[in-house]
């Protein structure tokens, strides 16, 4: 089974309506006037979903089921190709509802004025550290950056232990990282954040040269060309592995991840999030939506499901087996200053990495 999201090598197809079940009977009657306590009957929202696909259909499907009255048109896509329509589409975006992998994706639209407020009732099923500054966007699950390593190329004791290490020359040829990969952007933040412009753009220069031949698209490529024996190491996020695993099975599993050192600042946990847009014309339609991403049933969904994604509200924990999330211990890195990710986007250009 393939686990698929909009920006992989699987998915290069991706520019399709993906539309959830009972969504070709388009609504004829709108959302209800504002202030309205319950959804008019055959209201359909547009969600543009910028994370994993099959994450997306099994919560869609559940709210659907939840809410009959409401159904959710799915369009699936990378999430800075979403970014970059929103702000181009403006007042006239058919969009309700955007459900980005990461935060700057969603900062990136909160900057600019297009999302709505989120209520504050659901604001509060999140721990406001996940949630957008602003209140614009409500956080919905993590994930966590870390090396996958092929241990018959390199033994865990030979892995670097800081970000910083990564550019390290006897490296070279060894590693692997995804430039283009949005996952990838907050850890260029995060070192950005600790060791200053000039420091980041040195080890931006150190890794390329270390990559080499290995800078790949994304990091289903990274986790696959390790897993396989064409490169010793990569920097991941950590349900790229669990996935990798549960797809291909445990016995055909030849690499391992472990993570950076304590608080190192390549040790960062990601957000994924949705927010309403502001020139939505069905709000409480999409306001219930957000709610229920970040509901118990919501977040059981994400606990249980195949994405491997740590649920972040709500109360609820993963199911599944990886280290606990109250066990991690990332670089204390918040969501206001991983920002938009703009100045580590403008720093990948400058060493000609995008």
């Amino acid at each position: 089974m393939s686990f698929a999201r909009p920006g992989n090598a699987r998915t290069r197809q991706r520019r399709r309506l993906i539309v959830g079940a009972g969504a070709v009977a388009l609504a004829s009657v709108t959302l209800a006037a504002c202030g309205a306590s319950s959804v008019a009957t055959g209201v359909t929202i547009t969600l543009y979903n910028g994370q994993h696909v099959q994450t997306t259909d099994a919560l869609v499907a559940a709210f659907e089921k939840e809410y009959p009255s409401i159904t959710v048109a799915v369009r699936s896509d990378d999430e800075d190709t979403f970014d970059a329509q929103i702000v181009q589409e403006g007042s006239r975006s058919p969009a309700d509802v955007f459900y980005s992998e990461n935060s700057p994706a969603l900062e990136y639209l909160q900057q600019r004025g297009l999302l709505a407020k989120v209520d504050p009732s659901t604001l509060a099923k999140t721990p406001a550290r996940f949630n957008s500054p602003q209140g614009n966007w409500v956080g919905v699950s993590a994930r966590v950056s870390v090396l996958i390593y092929n241990p018959s190329l390199i033994k865990k004791r030979d892995l670097p232990t800081t970000v910083m290490g990564l550019a390290d020359p006897k490296y070279k040829g060894e590693l692997a990282f995804a430039a283009g990969e949005t996952d990838f952007q907050p850890i260029v933040t995060s070192v950005l954040q600790a060791y200053g412009t000039a420091a980041t753009l040195k080890w931006l220069n150190g890794i390329k040269s270390n990559a080499s031949a290995h800078v790949y698209p994304d990091n289903e490529t990274i986790a696959n060309e390790v897993n396989r024996g064409a490169v010793a190491f990569g920097v991941v996020n950590q349900y790229y592995w669990y996935r990798m695993r549960a797809e291909i099975g445990a016995s055909n599993m030849r690499s391992l991840i472990t993570y950076f050192a304590p608080h190192d600042p390549g040790y960062v946990i990601d957000v994924s999030g949705a927010g309403v847009l502001k020139s939505s014309t069905h709000q409480l339609a999409a306001q219930k939506f957000l709610g229920f991403l970040v509901s118990r049933r919501g977040q059981e969904i994400i606990a249980h499901s195949i994405s491997f994604e740590y649920p972040v509200a709500s109360g609820v924990t993963t199911a599944q087996p990886e280290t606990p999330f109250s066990a991690l211990a990332p670089y204390p890195i918040n969501i206001a200053q991983l920002g938009t990710g703009q100045r580590a986007i403008a720093l990948l250009r400058e060493v000609q990495l995008l």
